[in-house]
């Protein structure tokens, strides 16, 4: 009940809106789909299939209304890898096969994700990350519609290959359309929002090319998109623990992608809506989509930051849109494929690139004055392994320069106040966090030689954080025990008394009773 409850409740704020965005959605999912099912090595439908079967599962269950997920070019930038070398090693024919099975793997991993409530680390996620995560991801759709100003279909990784670029008359046409589009898109709003602007803009276009008859490419350029329902079919390889170690590393490597690419975008339409998804529903959601769709001959998918951007700025914000954009996308392929396959490139074109003005963080080059060095780096490092490699590593990378970043920074801080008490014990009152990167500097703070032969330790104003923490405080500890002199720890959390307890012989902890331990605990003032 409580899940129906919450189904009712995210369905749909404006029927209308949900409706029209996902039709609009739709329209651009196709020339997506065909082109990522080309990347990776597969037919079409596979695509469009995928693009269906994960849009409707993720809008019908996800933790995030009005995010619009299907095959994407992150993870098809990797499958083709997988493709090949299934061919190479099981003969012609086996990789859509072992694609599918390692599309049911990635969905179990994701699922357990989910159910292991790994979600809440996105919130790891530097702001700088997130910027160059969506800037990075804006140069990537804009790279992607490139290819289509070749005349004839591009394969690669974005398309990229010797193909002849369009000249003279046809690329004029092309361009002129793809303007009109971007005219339409962006002014309509300011005169009439009854219909999304990017719908208006497909249709005016799509109407003007039929009714001038304009040489252009279309749809039907790339493939024929027609084909009947997804059929359950069992991947066709062999079930043994080879087939197993074969798609597992991929299968890792799918789960990573789009995990993270979902609650990245998720992220992102929580601050366009002003609204919160539920990030670990959403890892359930899209393991649950890719088992399914790994068993109906898709190529699996993720959260599409692209489509996700049309939807919500068309007035998407409920599970409809997502429900209808895949409805739509069947209708395509089962009644709709000839009508559909007459829409010019262009129009599509057009649609994606206001999306990359959209997406794209213009503020971000204002802010690279003002922000830290390091966080402008970082912003600037995403953005570009995002486009090079794909969005896993990115971020990855820009995760881990940040935490490096912050430990360098952080090492600066630890310091040392003396002071003589009255029985003239010395007094360390130490500042700031003992962690692997400030050991060195808490090391050089102490002068075993000089001081007097009761040291204390205060720690009221510092936390021990990890395991090189505690051989620092062991090796201060062995310095003042060679010269016969003792060494007391003050007012530790209790968090760093527990780490010293756990510890164990990794750090001595002398509990006054015991007098042959090397470093005591003293709890009191």
């Amino acid at each position: 009940m409580l899940l129906l409850r919450e189904f009712m409740q995210t369905f749909s704020p404006n029927v209308k809106n949900d409706t029209l965005s996902g039709l609009t959605v739709a329209l651009a999912l196709v020339p997506e789909a065909v082109a990522f099912a080309f990347v990776a090595g597969v037919h079409p439908l596979t695509g469009l299939y995928a693009a269906f079967m994960v849009g409707l599962i993720t809008a019908l269950i996800g933790g995030r209304p009005g995010m619009i997920s299907g095959a994407t070019g992150a993870l098809a930038v990797v499958m083709v890898s997988l493709v090949a070398e299934a061919e190479r090693d099981f003969g012609a024919g086996s990789g859509p096969q072992y694609l599918f099975a390692a599309v049911v793997l990635m969905g179990v991993i994701q699922v357990a994700a989910g159910a292991l409530k790994l979600g809440k680390f996105i919130r790891i996620v530097p702001y700088p990350v997130m910027l160059g995560f969506v800037n990075g991801l804006a140069l990537v759709i804009f790279l992607a519609q490139l290819p289509q100003l070749q005349s004839f279909t591009p394969e690669g990784k974005w398309g990229w290959t010797d193909g002849v670029w369009l000249q003279g008359t046809e690329l004029y046409v092309m361009l002129g359309l793809v303007l009109a589009t971007m005219f339409i898109t962006h002014y309509l709003p300011k005169m009439t929002k009854a219909i999304p602007s990017a719908l208006a803009g497909i249709l005016v276009v799509s109407l003007a090319a039929w009714g001038l008859q304009l040489d252009t490419k279309t749809v039907g350029d790339l493939a024929s998109i027609a084909g009947g329902l997804p059929e359950f079919a069992v991947p066709v390889v062999p079930m043994t623990l080879d087939t197993l170690w074969f798609i597992l590393p991929y299968s890792v490597i799918f789960a990573a992608i789009g995990l993270i690419e979902s609650l990245l975008t998720v992220t992102v339409i929580d601050e366009m809506t002003n609204t919160r998804g539920r990030g670990n529903k959403e890892c359930v959601a899209q393991g649950t989509a890719n088992v399914v769709t790994g068993f109906f001959g898709g190529m699996g998918g993720c959260a599409m930051i692209g489509q996700s951007m049309i939807n919500v700025s068309s007035g998407g914000r409920g599970r409809l849109s997502g429900i209808a954009a895949a409805l739509f996308l069947l209708s395509f392929i089962l009644f709709a494929s000839p009508l559909i396959e007459q829409i010019p490139i262009a129009a599509l074109i057009g649609v994606m690139f206001m999306v990359v003005i959209g997406t794209f963080e213009w503020s971000s080059f204002r802010i690279l004055r003002k922000v830290p060095k390091h966080d402008a780096f970082v912003l600037i490092l995403v953005s570009a392994v995002t486009v090079v490699t794909d969005l896993a590593i990115a971020v990855i990378v820009g995760v881990i320069v940040a935490a490096l970043v912050f430990a360098w920074e952080h090492a600066k801080h630890i310091s040392a106040r003396t002071r003589i008490q009255e029985n003239g014990a010395k007094v360390y009152e130490l500042f700031g966090p003992l962690f692997f990167g400030s050991v060195a500097n808490f090391k050089e703070l102490f002068e075993p030689e000089n001081d007097p032969d009761v040291v204390i330790i205060e720690f009221r104003s510092s936390r021990v954080a990890d395991h090189s923490a505690l051989e620092a405080i062991d090796s201060i500890a062995e310095r003042y025990l060679a010269l016969g002199k003792e060494l007391h720890l003050r007012h530790l959390s209790e968090e760093c008394r527990s780490m010293l307890k756990k510890a164990g012989n990794l750090c001595d902890v002398n509990v006054i009773e015991d007098p042959n331990y090397r470093v005591a605990v003293d709890e009191l003032a």
